[in-house]
């Protein structure tokens, strides 16, 4: 799916399926294809449509292992803030006071973040940002919370701050090493993220086994540590307004996390996890898939609802909606 050759594209093109659909006025009128797994608690593939083999940049899904290599590496934090490590946060008040805390945990200032300049990732935020005249900040991007967390496991461990996202540095080895052990799959190529960082391949089994082997982990774990935190704070992992959010505070013991360009994994607390990948990387397809694999494994239909039927606006009246296709 990241590969920029002609032939490798068009042969994954190929293998996508349609995983969710819009409506107006009772015609379909397009398609979001892709790929998704669902994995019994062994690990074992139950169901999948599209490719299972295709290699893919998880993106900021992969957060829930880079957080758990933190955690390994000694970083323990109170769990709000440990939840913040494995966040793409929408840029709230709240978000970028604790991004403060975990640097000043670590006697560093914000101007040792290596985040790009941005301005919050919530839509609301952001114009309210511009309305008070702020300009873009690295504090603001959504990753700066696992830069932070990234910075203060650099501290602890006596490692160079200067050079914390680099392929080489101790820390991003150790991360390599974690997000392998997790998913059950070596890492064949890696990448640059949108926020600097070193992003790691896998499939869409290798993805859901990252979730499924947090919520599985021994209690004290560093691997629970991070699921814990995540599920007991998931304002921190997403946002009041966030799709993230909204699932795992809707379904007990759900641990979820959403990445750029249409993915997401999820896994219930006993084990069953999926994972799914949107091709054109459209977030509303992308939210619409997970609704309906939430579904899919006995999620009620109140908690993905909101999800499972978008509203479609023609003349500022919902006149269709957006919703799963893959069941």
């Amino acid at each position: 799916m990241d590969n920029d050759s002609g032939p490798s594209v068009r042969t994954v093109r190929n293998s996508a399926v349609p995983l969710a659909a819009y409506s107006r006025n009772g015609h379909t009128e397009g398609v979001f294809y892709g790929h998704a797994v669902v994995l019994d608690p062994d690990g074992s593939v139950v169901r999948s449509w599209g490719s299972t083999t295709q290699e893919f940049y998880p993106r900021s899904s992969n957060k829930i292992g880079q957080a758990t290599a933190m955690a390994q590496a000694g970083l323990i934090l109170p769990q709000h803030l440990q939840a913040l490590t494995a966040a793409s946060h929408s840029g709230e008040e709240f978000h970028i006071d604790a991004v403060r805390e975990i640097l000043a945990g670590a006697n560093l200032a914000p101007a040792a973040l290596q985040t790009p300049e941005d301005y919050p990732l919530d839509s609301l935020e952001r114009d309210a940002c511009i309305a008070r005249g702020e300009d873009r900040s690295p504090i603001l991007m959504n990753c700066s919370g696992k830069h932070a967390g990234m910075l203060a496991t650099c501290i602890i461990n006596g490692w160079d701050v200067k050079s914390y996202i680099a392929p080489e540095h101790p820390l991003q080895i150790a991360i390599k090493i974690k997000l392998e052990e997790m998913s059950g799959e070596a890492i064949s190529f890696q990448g640059v993220d949108g926020c600097g960082a070193p992003v790691h391949a896998l499939t869409l089994p290798g993805l859901a086994r990252l979730s499924q082997t947090a919520v599985l982990a021994d209690s004290g774990s560093p691997e629970r540590i991070v699921a814990d935190a995540m599920r007991a704070h998931p304002q921190y992992v997403g946002g009041t307004r966030r799709d993230v959010t909204h699932f795992m505070t809707a379904i007990p013991g759900l641990l979820a996390k959403d990445g750029a360009f249409g993915v997401y994994t999820a896994s219930f607390p006993d084990g069953r996890a999926v994972a799914l990948k949107i091709e054109s990387g459209a977030e509303a397809g992308r939210n619409a898939a997970m609704a309906g694999l939430l579904r899919y494994l006995g999620a009620p239909e109140s908690a993905v609802e909101i999800y499972s039927a978008q509203p479609v606006l023609g003349g500022g009246k919902v006149v269709g909606n957006i919703y799963p296709t893959l069941i």
